[in-house]
């Protein structure tokens, strides 16, 4: 596989239009990077709370489906990294009280116990 190519020009490039462009790299990179999809799949993301998380991560997967339908490669894979990203996320919440590796900062429980119920929503 080759490596995500962090060197091109993400502002300019329209990877629906230039496709060939795309490399997929290593589980999540690029996913904030890569237009016209971060725009399309970006304001679905949402993973505050277990309802939240559900109604995000079925319409990430609803536009995943899409994507392959249109067989837009990019665009599945970009939703997958969505996907991927709202499980690795809401793990780290569980993992880590304040949500951050390497700062500790403790918070309630409940919230704690709430954020590891998510990444089964993403994972399903």
């Amino acid at each position: 596989m080759k490596q995500f190519d962090y060197s091109l020009d993400f502002k300019n490039i329209d990877f629906r239009q230039h496709p060939e462009l795309y490399r997929v790299g290593k589980g999540e990179q690029g996913v904030l990077l890569v237009e016209p999809y971060k725009g399309e799949i970006l304001p679905f993301w949402r993973f505050k709370t277990p309802e939240i998380a559900r109604e995000s991560s079925s319409k990430i997967y609803s536009l995943f489906l899409e994507y392959l339908d249109r067989e837009d490669f990019v665009g599945a894979d970009m939703a997958r990294k969505f996907l991927q990203m709202g499980y690795t996320r809401s793990r780290r919440y569980a993992n880590h009280k304040s949500g951050r590796k390497y700062q500790q900062n403790p918070q309630k429980l409940s919230l704690l116990q709430s954020k590891a119920q998510l990444e089964k929503i993403f994972c399903r």
